[in-house]
């Protein structure tokens, strides 16, 4: 295994198996590949993630061929070909077609007609050695047996070959690659659908090849297959099938071979191309779970890195018209100050006595920021506040709202605010995202953020493991504030998961703050093991020993201390020391353990601790004379903010209900891949109108190159 994985991810052999070892331990992800950079030669967190998949993968094609080899031991059989080609093979199709014909089956055709005697005659027949067929099966007739006539005979004796035929591993994979390559996926419209399913009238009459069928088109035509919408079918041209397969088992063609070419003509319609379609249905089926997957990876890993405000006080706004807006002041961690309602939008219109309001608010609690959530009478709210003269500079932003809703229903909000109803905590929900993304979505379902395409048409577990994998490295890549998290975002941190998070809070909600990280020990179940896969992750501001509040591991604090020493010192002097590179010498600090790129992390960290990587937030305005659809003229270039990424394009708020849509095609001057190359979540773009459809709420955008 370390030997193919080396191969197929073109690494050494010592950095699998160094990887494979620290995982088997229990180490995590982020960990090894921030703090065992020696040990597996400096791999990133997605090869280390790819070559446990490619691990995994090979593990379960071991288990299968184990369970193969014990059922053939079992049965007897003692091929010594056959036994080696399992042992070697290095696909589980190849295996399972190798191991077909001693597969334990349930009563088929071919089984029923040899057990009344006709195995004989099929022999002969798939011999060819047979000059008269009918005179032959003669012998076999038994009236009263099952076997009344001739016809019934060779009828026996053809279903008993059709199945040896199937079976045979040549013609299976030759069957399975004319699918692979030649396969056409074809889609019709479900009779008596034509109205009903009109959402899906780009596949009623649709037809190419399925190995060039992109993946969100075989995720749609499956969905509109399964709503019963749409008939589809996949399978290369039948006939030509039929005689590439006939051609390859059958030598000579005289009268007398007719039965074995039925054979094989019933080999293939009965029993080859259903099995090859489901087969090619569940690879197509695979290979699109895994893209749509990717995507959404993609997505969620851009919009949990968002540029995040900082500590900084924020009133927040969840728009609204006949219900109000809900307005909530936050201190710099997030901690509600205040809330009330205000009616500046129609049909209430009490826009004097909702400014009163705001200004009171802002110049009270001394806000810095403003958040305007971006959904309904978001727009309109913007415009308000826009007209507002406060008494100090304050930066107002239109901030995403997806999810919000499903965050103010949930028990992590219950727990949080017990004596709020739904309307406070997503308005806070809304405030807290401006201050720190990352912190407050890890709270939401990513399912329910507004990003991906197709997500409940995948495969769930995939999508599950794979945002929950997500997750945690953009958390540990961030680091957490020890003393500041919430039992959610602790949750994500490595090593920790949901018990030890809850105990963690309930140890800081108990003892008071942390001053160092080495009290982590004291919280109940948090043993070594834990201690050493988290600590790295966790930050103390303000405690009480200076290390703590950067990425450098506890087990490496040694090494600072005598870097300290060595210059004559104190460990405090050495973080943000922009001279610190110039200082020091690696090499004189290498050990057995500790080599030059664990080192050289080490001063990236002294000299900027705890740095975030993220962006910088940029204020972001849309275009004042843009309101609704009807504004909106073919060829105007108007600012936008990518909301979401898919295969085929990129999705844009212009500051309207209706988000537009940039297909791939009309974003560059070349042949673009996937708009993932030239857009990400949340950027600032400059986009030109090129078609509005009031009536079906579409808008097609093309992307300004600069």
């Amino acid at each position: 295994m370390i030997e193919k994985i080396s191969t197929q991810l073109q690494i050494a052999s010592w950095q699998v198996e160094n990887t494979l070892a620290l995982h088997n331990e229990g180490a995590t992800v982020p960990f090894i590949a921030r703090y065992r950079k020696e040990k597996t030669g400096g791999l990133t967190d997605e090869q280390i993630l790819e070559l446990l998949k490619i691990y995994k993968q090979l593990t379960e094609l071991e288990e299968r061929r184990q369970v193969i080899l014990k059922s053939l031991e079992e049965q007897g059989i003692t091929d010594i070909r056959l036994l080696e080609k399992i042992k070697t093979v290095a696909t589980l199709s190849q295996m399972e077609d190798l191991y077909l014909p001693y597969r334990p089956k349930r009563k088929t055709k071919g089984i029923m007609a040899a057990e009344k005697g006709l195995e004989p005659l099929a022999r002969m027949l798939m011999s060819e050695t047979v000059r008269d067929a009918e005179d032959t099966a003669q012998r076999f007739v038994l009236p009263g047996k099952g076997v009344d006539s001739v016809e019934e005979a060779l009828a026996g004796a053809r279903d008993i070959m059709a199945e040896w035929i199937a079976e045979k591993e040549r013609i299976r994979s030759f069957v399975r690659n004319s699918f692979q390559r030649h396969a056409v996926i074809v889609s019709k419209v479900a009779k008596g659908k034509e109205g009903e399913g009109d959402k899906y009238r780009s596949w009623f009459d649709w037809s190419e090849k399925a190995a060039k069928c992109p993946a969100h088109r075989v995720l749609a035509i499956f969905r509109g297959e399964k709503e019963g919408f749409l008939k589809v079918k996949i399978s290369p041209d039948t006939d030509w099938l039929v005689e590439e397969v006939t051609r390859r088992v059958v030598r000579a063609m005289p009268e007398t071979n007719l039965h074995k070419a039925k054979a094989a003509k019933d080999a293939v319609k009965r029993l080859l191309m259903p099995a090859m379609e489901t087969e090619l249905r569940a690879a197509l089926k695979k290979k699109a779970d895994e893209s749509a997957v990717a995507v959404f990876k993609k997505n969620l890993e851009q919009l949990l890195l968002s540029p995040p405000l900082g500590r900084k006080r924020v009133l927040a706004i969840d728009p609204g018209f006949r219900t109000g807006c809900k307005v909530v002041c936050l201190d710099s961690n997030g901690n509600l100050l205040h809330n009330e309602t205000i009616y500046p939008h129609p049909p209430q219109n009490e826009v004097a006595m909702a400014t009163k309001k705001i200004k009171s608010m802002v110049e009270r609690y001394k806000m810095e920021a403003i958040a305007i959530g971006n959904g309904t009478a978001g727009r309109e709210t913007e415009w308000f506040i826009g007209n507002i003269r406060f008494d100090r500079p304050l930066v107002s932003v239109m901030v995403n709202e997806d999810g919000a809703s499903v965050y103010s229903a949930s028990v992590v909000a219950r727990e949080e605010f017990p004596e709020y109803d739904v309307t406070v905590r997503g308005a806070v929900s809304i405030g807290r995202r401006l201050q720190d993304p990352l912190a407050e979505l890890v709270k939401i379902d990513p399912k329910s953020l507004g990003i991906g395409q197709y997500q409940h048409d995948v495969n769930q577990n995939l999508l599950k493991e794979s945002l929950k994998t997500t997750v945690e490295l953009c958390v540990n890549r961030v680091g957490v504030e020890l003393n500041l998290a919430s039992k959610e975002l602790l949750t994500f941190v490595s090593g920790i998961g949901p018990t030890l998070a809850a105990k963690i809070g309930s140890f800081r909600k108990g003892n008071g703050a942390f001053k160092n990280r080495n009290e982590l020990k004291k919280v109940p179940g948090l043993g070594a093991k834990a201690f050493e896969q988290s600590a790295g992750f966790l930050r103390i501001k303000g405690g009480d020993y200076p290390l703590d509040v950067t990425a450098v591991h506890p087990e490496h604090y040694a090494v600072v201390e005598n870097m300290a020493k060595k210059l004559g010192l104190r460990v405090d002097e050495l973080i943000q020391n922009k001279k610190i590179k110039q200082l020091i010498r690696l090499e004189d600090f290498v050990t057995e353990n500790i080599g030059l790129p664990t080192l050289s992390d080490i001063l990236d960290e002294l000299e900027k601790p705890g740095r975030d990587p993220r962006k910088k937030l940029d204020a972001f305005r849309f275009a004042e004379d843009i309101k609704t659809m009807e504004d909106l003229k073919e060829g105007t270039v108007v600012p936008g903010i990518i909301t979401n990424i898919t295969d085929f394009g990129a999705f844009v708020d212009i500051g309207i209900h209706e988000n537009g849509l940039i297909h791939k095609s009309n974003m560059a001057n070349a042949y673009v891949s996937h708009p993932s190359g030239y857009v990400s979540l949340g950027q600032h773009v400059e986009v030109k109108i090129i078609a509005v459809d009031i009536s079906r709420k579409r808008i097609a955008l093309s992307l300004v190159i600069d």
